[in-house]
């Protein structure tokens, strides 16, 4: 799985510049559990001297795409993904590292598999939190995916 993470890192630089720039990676990714990273500093901060909401937003996306990305490679299927709506909460002030995680592998496997067997669109809602360095949840984001076969 380093070798996954280490691709999906690359895929950040190529694919997602401002992510890479602000600081977003992934620091581990197995099958039912990724976690992203991001580092408060000048080039993600706001003037309220905290992390940016959308920073806070890309590094949580990660957790959750990330997770659905390594389930369709491992399937070795043309299946397209596509946020359709996302929320956020903010609990306290963005500092120092935040960690976000997604731990929603087994629902993913099964929405996949649904959207195989039946050819159809599949909606799945995946949640990931932020915290910091101490424990802290820092934000929750809930992203609604959009799965479906490419023709």
């Amino acid at each position: 799985m380093v070798e996954f993470r280490n691709r999906l890192n690359f895929f950040i630089f190529l694919k997602l510049p401002s992510a890479f720039i602000c600081g977003v990676r992934i620091k581990s990714i197995n099958e039912h559990i990724c976690f992203t990273t991001v580092s408060y500093k000048w080039i993600n901060k706001n003037p309220f001297n905290s992390m940016y909401w959308a920073v806070q937003g890309m590094a949580a996306e990660l957790a959750t795409g990330a997770l659905i990305i390594n389930k369709i490679n491992q399937l070795n299927k043309n299946i397209s993904m596509l946020v359709i709506r996302n929320e956020a909460e903010f609990i306290k002030k963005g500092k120092g590292v935040i960690t976000f995680n997604c731990n929603q592998g087994l629902e993913i496997d099964n929405a996949l598999k649904r959207v195989i067997k039946t050819n159809e669109s599949q909606i799945i809602t995946l949640n990931a939190l932020g915290k910091n360095n101490n424990g802290n949840i820092i934000s929750k984001f809930i992203f609604i995916w959009s799965l479906k076969v490419k023709n």
